[in-house]
């Protein structure tokens, strides 16, 4: 319920206190609520009837409904504030129904859901999604029994196939994830690891001839070390692969003879014939269907529909429209009502008795910043280093090596494996002939950075094409805090920065630790390097220019329209610039937090696992000074630019993004790139509290979608932070500078990251 509507039925209250025919018209406006064209005859004038009258009258707020509505949707069972609330049965035209409880409209608690094809789920809902345990049953005779997690499988589940087939474990995002056993009709099993769907990791396939492999899987076959026993005793043991030159291994006999003439090759054709059973799709899921509840004062025929979920999905691009709560369609009882509640609200606002002014200003939605960065053309002082730039990348990029394997030798991440090479403007054997000034090119290891490429998946040829095609780089206005200077590729995609010589001996320290992190913790959200390099430019001076490409955090199909730095410090850790001038380029910082994040139950939890181990990584390497960047995409605007609270009951229109934060797309969505969450405006309880980092809840809530991830990580605490920490200690709280000890700075950022961060229970 809205606060504007609370403080309606307050005044309501009073005024029922005041005359008998308040109460009878009170009774007529709560029982012509609903768009239906069903009419309450409980207006009776019995005396014996005065005390019902007064409870219900007084907020008694359930009460039983029958309702055929516009659109031919019929509802029955408990009702309240216009919507199903309680438990009731909601059957929709096309054949679905639902039979259990809600609360405010939306399925919530223990339900049954039936689909016309005769699928059916029955078990626990959340907010319109099957979430919690429950049991589905597919049309084709497909089973799910376990845990769900909006709308998809996750955690323990038993799934029954239609063809005989079987999985009993975990599931993640609507797949087969962690430890499972899957057994297929004639009998065979497997037991082990699995990963997005497939047999991944260790595990062991049984036949049912008694013969059995255990050792490690990758997508579905054997792949590293393992051995295949027979039922005689017999086994092989070695190094499996689906490629002949990588295979090769020691078989072993028992007493009995046999099996010599066994090619490990038949283990994978043999394999080949056993699938993992996709099941079924479930159909219209639950959360998509819509509830047709509300009436518009202006546009009765087309009655207002709400998703199950209870998201009202807001546009731009719909007239306002409001709820038909004061009295029949011609709305002159309702009128009569609302002006003397208006007056009575009147009154009690002049008493004191409502007020508003502790609710923060409502919000804007943020102006639109220009896009960054000046186009670097011909007569711009950096076209030189530019075409330089664009020239090395083509060679180091576009030449011919053998194929990378993910496995490095320690010889690899050796800082003096180094490539130099020199373009002179006619060309060499090597190089092409090119209009820039001469210069030479240096590639730090280029066999790391070709295999981190390859583990980001990122193509070759369109990494070529975005930094050293045909459209320029763009340089954004005005060089970082570090003296730092940033491009931008036309496409967004990736940004390079040039870098000073200590942060590059930081990368390269750093880089076995960083290549094996990130392959280890595929979700990390510490910054991607796809390189490292060095130009040296001819002249006097042999000026060097070291720069790394990083990936653009905020290359998205969703614009971003806040954008914070977060550290977890205060000490002048806010925008200097005034309301007026902020937008959606500016960078706001810890102090100029307004919101707690509120994520998925499952993805807040992978969220705090993999922070902590990012933190682990960089403090192990001992640095510090770097901040969780997060860009917010608001979901719901009016035309006057408003932003409209998810709580909101008043609809506008429907979102063309709504598609975001639907299940179906739940599995595709990678950890800090393009995330939904709800963002719950925070005050801070005054305006001088110097270490309040995160502000009170209000209660108001904002659907967004989240992008975010952890940089500035090459900043070691070397004598020079060491230097700036006992300066500043002096003058100020030690606890509120950023430049601490890695640890202590470790712990602080994630103390403050977990309370911006949390749950959405």
């Amino acid at each position: 319920m809205s606060k504007e509507q609370s403080y309606v039925l307050k005044a309501w209250e009073v005024t029922v206190r005041k005359t008998q025919q308040a109460k009878k018209r009170a009774n007529s406006v709560f029982g012509t609520v609903s768009v239906s064209p069903h009419t309450d005859n409980d207006t009776s004038t019995d005396e014996n009837d005065d005390d019902t009258s007064t409870n219900r009258s007084s907020l008694e707020e359930f009460y039983h409904a029958e309702r055929v509505l516009p659109n031919g949707d019929y509802y029955t069972g408990q009702w309240y504030d216009s919507f199903p609330h309680g438990h009731g049965k909601y059957l929709w035209t096309d054949g679905c129904m639902y039979i259990g409880d809600w609360y405010n409209g939306k399925t919530m608690g223990n339900g049954k859901f039936g689909w016309p094809s005769g699928a059916t789920y029955e078990g626990e809902f959340k907010s319109g999604y099957m979430d919690g345990t429950g049991t589905y049953t597919g049309p084709s005779g497909d089973a799910y029994k376990g845990q769900w997690v909006m709308n998809l499988k996750h955690g323990h589940g038993v799934k029954s196939f239609a063809n005989g087939d079987a999985y009993d474990g975990e599931w993640r995002r609507g797949l087969q994830e962690g430890h499972g056993r899957y057994q297929w009709s004639d009998g065979c099993h497997y037991t082990g690891e699995w990963k997005n769907g497939t047999i991944y990791g260790k595990g062991s396939f049984v036949w049912t001839n008694g013969n059995r492999y255990d050792g490690c899987w990758d997508e579905g076959f054997p792949r590293g070390n393992g051995t295949y026993k027979w039922d005689d005793g017999s086994f092989y043991v070695g190094n499996w692969s689906k490629d002949p030159e990588e295979m090769n291994g020691t078989y072993y006999p028992s007493g009995n003879e046999g099996n010599l003439e066994w090619d490990p090759k038949d283990l994978f054709d043999n394999l080949s014939e056993y699938t993992i059973c996709s099941g079924e799709r479930v159909p219209m899921l639950p959360s998509q269907k819509k509830l047709a509840v509300w009436n518009s004062s202006k546009r009765i025929e087309k009655p207002r529909r709400v998703s199950v979920d209870g998201r009202v999905s807001v546009g731009v691009d719909r007239a306002f429209e409001k709820m038909n709560m004061w009295g029949n369609e011609t709305g002159e009882e309702g009128t009569d009502l609302r002006k003397e509640l208006d007056a009575e609200l009147m009154r009690l606002e002049a008493e004191g008795i409502q007020s508003l002014k502790s609710s923060p200003v409502p919000m804007k939605l943020p102006k639109a910043g220009r896009k960054q960065g000046e186009t670097i053309s011909k007569g711009h002082r950096n076209y030189d280093l530019m075409l330089n730039l664009q020239l090395g990348i083509r060679h180091s990029v576009g030449r011919q090596a053998p194929a990378a394997s993910l496995d490095l030798k320690p010889s690899a991440f050796d800082p003096k494996d180094k490539i130099w090479r020199r373009f002179p403007r006619e060309g060499t054997k090597y190089t092409p002939p090119h209009q820039s000034t001469e210069f030479k090119w240096k590639d730090y290891c280029p066999l790391v950075f070709r295999s981190l490429r390859k583990l980001f998946k990122v193509d070759p040829a369109d990494y070529m094409l975005s930094i050293c095609g045909d459209d320029a780089l763009r340089e954004l206005s005005s060089p970082g805090k570090s003296g730092s200077f940033f491009y931008l590729t036309n496409d967004d995609r990736y940004m390079i920065k040039t870098m000073k010589k200590s942060e590059t001996k930081v990368l390269l320290r750093m880089l076995a630790a960083y290549y094996n992190h990130v392959r280890a913790f595929e979700n990390s959200l510490v910054i991607r390097f796809f390189g490292l390099h060095c130009v040296r430019l001819n002249g006097p001076t042999q000026k060097k220019v070291r720069f790394v490409i990083m990936g653009n955090l905020f290359c998205s199909k969703y614009s971003v329209h806040r954008i914070f730095d977060l550290k977890g410090s205060s000490l002048g850790r806010t925008t200097d610039k005034p309301e007026s001038e902020i937008d959606s380029n500016t960078i706001l910082k810890d102090r100029d937090l307004s919101f707690i994040f509120r994520l998925q139950k499952a993805w807040y939890q992978e969220f705090t696992r993999q922070i902590d181990k990012d933190c682990e990584f960089l403090e192990q390497e001992r640095i510090m000074d770097y901040s969780l960047l997060v860009g917010i995409h608001f979901r719901e605007s009016s035309v006057a630019g408003d932003l409209i609270p998810s709580g909101a009951k008043t609809p506008i229109g429907e979102s063309d993004e709504e598609a975001c934060h639907h299940p179906s797309r739940w599995a595709s969505i990678r950890l800090g790139t393009n995330m939904p969450a709800r963002a719950e405006r925070t005050v801070r309880k005054s305006s001088d509290s110097e270490f309040e980092l995160v502000g009170e809840p209000t209660g108001e809530f904002y659907e967004v979608v989240l992008i975010f991830g952890i940089i500035d990580i090459l900043q070691d605490y070397d004598i020079s932070k060491k230097l700036e920490h006992a300066y500043k200690s002096i003058q100020y709280d030690p606890s509120s500078i950023s430049a601490v000890d890695p640890k202590q700075y470790s712990r602080r950022f994630r103390d403050f990251i977990f309370k911006a961060f949390t749950d959405d229970n």
